[in-house]
């Protein structure tokens, strides 16, 4: 038999397994079409993969120069009314007990207990050289109004909890998509590699977490890495700070080292995966925050005359103050993004005052009052406000009339009272308004995605600019929409 000479070696030589033989024989030009389309996925109109620093979380230069390079979010969950905080309608007080003609019964939540125009049980009085009138439920933060730009104009589409919460944080009522926080980290990366991007601290007194639970911090479609890192209400804050007691430094490292080296090997072999190395980034930091967490979580470096600024002394007080305290300390060591949420899950235990809008609102008020004034003069005093931007307000506000038989107020999405202090922003000014008793936004009407464009310009980005290609389109937190609000910048 006439022998023939092997022009290709074996599968068994070339390969390790048939598996990875069939994987790159029968790949063809199909593979690369799909590593094309993979690679394409990563692209996006604001950011260009090929000039991205090493690291997802690299610090990134914004579109343009910014007043603001870091969020601190105060979110009042459950809704807080606007008619009893920081939107005073002396009208209403006149239209006390009328009935509001053509109110449809489907704007609140419950549409069977829909009662007469309530005036605001609380007292309003002029605070600052802008003269602003404000509840006597906040005489602590009333004292800093100079400082903030009150938008009293702003409007939602949703009068539920979960959905409004969505629309409020990632600019969709639907669930899945990234919110505001992953879009800065995403777009600006994080000034520490020591500590997450983007934290969250949400209620220590057992009450719950904010309806629709981490889908309010969660990165959507972009890569895991951009998430809010939740801290726990109790214990230890972050799980696994502290290194087991039979593991030394040197023997976790070379623990890392050898993952990161079976890591870089497999992925040589793979398609582009964001989520795996979002894994990857997630170990390393997971290690360095051991060094750094302890420390920025330590409020017993500050000094008894800070602590008491916060109100760790206010019984009513101290467990939202040291959530507060902790945030400045988290951002003057370089964490980009700080949401902390005021209340928990349902009706009494946040901010929804369905039942009794006195006992519910000056319960919550005397909580964070002091601790917000108190972050915001240290924050001053320190040289960070100039250039960390303070956000206050929920998901919606309240109606003008009263919930019938529980002398309460219920939910109202066409009009809402946000406030924005800090960094690039005018102290001191009001923009829009609504109508004479509360009820809708009226003048210079504000959507969430011109609220989402004007944080986002704060920080330095173009909101247009700003997006991740998914499914085949690129998205972007204001969706299709969006105007700055120019009025409220300096």
């Amino acid at each position: 038999m006439t022998h023939v000479p092997r022009l290709f070696a074996s599968p068994e030589a070339a390969y390790r397994s048939r598996r990875e033989f069939l994987a790159k024989a029968g790949g063809g030009f199909g593979m690369l079409a799909l590593a094309d389309l993979l690679r394409a996925e990563d692209k996006t109109a604001g950011v260009n993969p090929a000039a991205r620093p090493a690291g997802p979380l690299a610090p990134r230069a914004p579109h343009f120069p910014a007043k603001a390079k870091r969020v601190i979010w105060l979110f009042m969950n459950g809704g807080p009314s606007h008619v009893d905080t920081w939107d005073h309608k002396p009208e209403l007080d006149k239209q006390d007990g009328k009935e509001l003609k053509g109110f449809d019964p489907n704007t609140g939540f419950f549409n069977a207990q829909v009662g007469p125009l309530m005036k605001s049980p609380f007292r309003f009085a002029k605070y600052g050289q802008c003269g602003k009138m404000v509840s006597d439920l906040f005489p602590h933060m009333a004292k800093h109004v100079d400082k903030m730009a009150f938008v009293h104009s702003l409007w939602s589409d949703s009068n539920n909890h979960s959905p409004a919460l969505f629309k409020m944080n990632t600019g969709m009522s639907r669930m899945g998509f990234p919110c505001a926080g992953s879009w800065v980290t995403y777009g600006l990366g994080s000034e520490s590699q020591s500590l997450p991007a983007f934290c969250v601290m949400y209620d220590t007194l057992g009450r719950g977490v904010p309806k629709g639970h981490s889908l309010n911090w969660g990165a959507g479609f972009l890569p895991t890495v951009y998430q809010g890192t939740a801290f726990k209400p109790q214990g230890e804050p972050i799980d696994n700070l502290t290194r087991p007691s039979d593991l030394t430094a040197d023997g976790q490292r070379a623990q890392l080292d050898l993952l990161a080296k079976l890591n870089k090997k497999g992925m040589e072999k793979l398609p582009p995966d964001p989520d795996l190395t979002a894994r990857v980034e997630t170990f390393e930091l997971a290690y360095r925050m051991q060094m750094a967490a302890p420390d920025a979580l330590d409020l017993s470096k500050e000094t008894a005359e800070t602590q008491k600024l916060y109100g760790l002394d206010n019984p009513k007080a101290t467990h939202f103050a040291k959530q507060c305290l902790t945030a400045r300390r988290l951002v003057e060591r370089g964490v980009r993004f700080v949401q902390i949420y005021s209340g928990g899950m349902e009706n009494d235990l946040s901010w929804d005052g369905h039942n009794n809008i006195v006992k519910n609102h000056t319960g919550f008020a005397a909580e964070t009052d002091q601790p917000i004034a108190g972050l915001l003069e240290d924050l001053d005093r320190r040289g960070l406000l100039a250039d960390t931007l303070v956000i206050w307000g929920g998901e919606f506000g309240r109606l003008p009339i009263v919930q019938k038989g529980n002398a309460g107020r219920d939910h109202n999405p066409h009009a809402i009272t946000y406030w924005l202090a800090g960094g690039g922003v005018k102290g001191g000014v009001s923009y829009g308004a609504s109508d004479e008793i509360g009820f809708k936004a009226a003048e210079n009407r504000v959507s969430i995605n011109d609220f989402h464009a004007t944080v986002l310009h704060l920080m330095g980005m173009d909101h247009k600019k700003l997006t991740y290609r998914h499914n085949g389109r690129d998205f972007r937190l204001t969706d299709v929409a969006g105007t700055v609000v120019k009025e409220v910048l300096s």
